[in-house]
């Protein structure tokens, strides 16, 4: 009896085991890697392979490298290369130029292209009208504005609001996206403003903000103009709560942000508690999961997870993957069904989360 159920044992095992390879979980995958090699991205890109290749290397999966140039014509050359190498998926396009001339082909070569930077909202409605196989991993245009409108709605509703700005596009559109949606939720500035930008002090406009009894600011500029105002309110004991967007991750130079500067931005991936273990690896091999990294990683997750339950361009919409920056999932819409974006506090000489604080 002993020996028989030993010997029935072994079929069912090994067909078990065929059918986990067919089946996607242990077979390696042929996953490309389109990122800029050379040129003013290079440091990006370099980014972008130090995370896939990291995935790669503990999933066992075969990455195709590909140069993207970020230059208009590139685009069908890379999804030739792609198509010879039998990927069934591609991470990482930096580049608009790049996806935009792809797409089409991808979509005839059944490949997913799973984007860690483009915000284009055009480039995804093009995507849904043409059924393109574009999936984005970054936030889209206009979910900074969402954003900061959520958080003065919930946050900042009794505080006295003021809205400035300096001039530039994305200064002003996005100063005039959360005027719009605090008015509708029935808030008005008590404040709004352009500010002349790049210059070494702002003591001007923080008084005309304290004139007006703002204790709250948006400020839509760059990081410096930012900082400069949030020192400026400081030095002039004038109690101010500034925010600004996504800008301010960026150097923190020439004049350094003043802790309790809040932003609307991604979070520092390598902070998280589900990063950690992958943090480790990275600094025992010498190197800083900067950046891009663990984007790329978790984006080589997915197309494991994806690849697990068929064709990846199949399984990826409407699905969440587990993966080292915690759950991510797309939408029916390829979009990510929630907003990436954070409101983070700076501290420490990072933006944190304003939860986490132990003062």
């Amino acid at each position: 009896m002993n020996t028989m159920s030993a010997t029935l044992k072994a079929p069912i095992l090994a067909v078990a085991g065929l059918l986990l390879v067919s089946a996607g979980t242990t077979m390696a995958a042929t996953i490309g890697v389109v990122a800029p090699q050379s040129g003013p991205y290079a440091g990006l890109g370099a980014q972008v392979l130090e995370g896939a290749r990291a995935a790669a290397a503990k999933s066992g999966d075969r990455l195709v490298e590909i140069n993207e140039s970020c230059e208009q014509g590139a685009g069908k050359a890379i999804t030739e290369r792609l198509r010879a190498e039998k990927a069934i998926a591609a991470i990482g396009f930096l580049c608009v130029e790049t996806l935009s001339e792809a797409l089409p082909d991808l979509k005839d070569a059944r490949i997913a292209a799973i984007t860690l930077s483009v915000r284009s909202k055009i480039l995804m409605e093009d995507a849904q009208r043409y059924q393109w196989p574009f999936f984005r991993m970054a936030p889209a245009d206009g979910d900074e504005g969402e954003k900061l409108a959520e958080v003065m709605l919930t946050q900042w509703q009794n505080r006295p609001i003021a809205l400035v700005e300096d001039g530039t596009i994305y200064g002003r559109d996005l100063a005039s996206v959360i005027r719009q949606k605090l008015e509708a939720g029935g808030i008005k500035p008590v404040f709004t403003d352009t500010y002349r930008p790049g210059q070494e002090q702002q003591l001007a406009l923080v008084r005309r903000l304290a004139k007006a009894g703002a204790t709250h600011v948006f400020v839509g500029g760059d990081r410096n103009d930012t900082a400069t105002i949030a020192r400026d309110a400081a030095a002039d004991s004038i109690n101010l709560t500034v925010i600004g967007g996504d800008a301010l991750k960026s150097a923190n130079r020439p004049i350094p942000l003043l802790d309790g500067v809040l932003a609307v931005t991604l979070p520092d991936y390598a902070t998280l508690p589900e990063a950690q273990t992958v943090v480790g690896e990275f600094r025992e091999r010498g190197a800083e999961p900067d950046g891009y990294a663990l984007p790329a990683y978790a984006a080589v997750e997915i197309v494991r997870q994806g690849a697990a339950e068929g064709a990846v361009i199949d399984h990826l919409a409407g699905q969440s993957f587990s993966t080292v920056i915690g759950p991510i999932g797309f939408g029916t819409d390829h979009e990510l069904q929630a907003n990436p974006l954070e409101l983070l506090e700076w501290r420490d000489n990072n933006f944190l989360d304003p939860r986490m604080r132990t003062d």
